[in-house]
């Protein structure tokens, strides 16, 4: 009788697990992203500030900590670090997860968009 609530729990699980979708990201689509919507404000250059901090190595970052960029209260006693799940949260709407931030941006709502871009932003190092 146990194999048999066994083999249920892993047939389920096997089910459930295939019927997650799984979403593709595109280094190359997400550079497209940022050149539309990120470029005007930041930089891909290490050490290069514009209106807004320059995003190289930003994945891992702690936020608030590129040198010679006058960041927002709101944003250097925001305690994150940029790990891919917080800039996803941040990237959908910036002033609801950093209140007081300079970042004028309204959001990226679209997810593939938001996950493309994310995947480029990665590859910055």
């Amino acid at each position: 009788m146990n194999r048999f609530f066994v083999a249920v729990s892993v047939a389920t699980g096997l089910v459930l697990l295939n019927a997650v979708p799984s979403y593709a990201q595109s280094a190359e689509a997400g550079q497209s992203v940022f050149k539309r919507d990120c470029a005007i404000c930041h930089e891909v250059v290490a050490g290069k500030n514009r209106t807004g901090p320059s995003l190289f190595g930003i994945v891992g970052r702690p936020a608030g900590s590129v040198p010679n960029f006058s960041y927002s209260n709101g944003n250097k006693a925001s305690g994150l670090t940029w790990d891919t799940a917080t800039l996803d949260r941040y990237l959908i709407a910036p002033r609801t997860v950093v209140p007081g931030t300079k970042m004028s941006y309204g959001g990226q709502k679209d997810d593939q968009k938001r996950r493309d871009l994310i995947a480029y932003l990665a590859t910055l190092h």
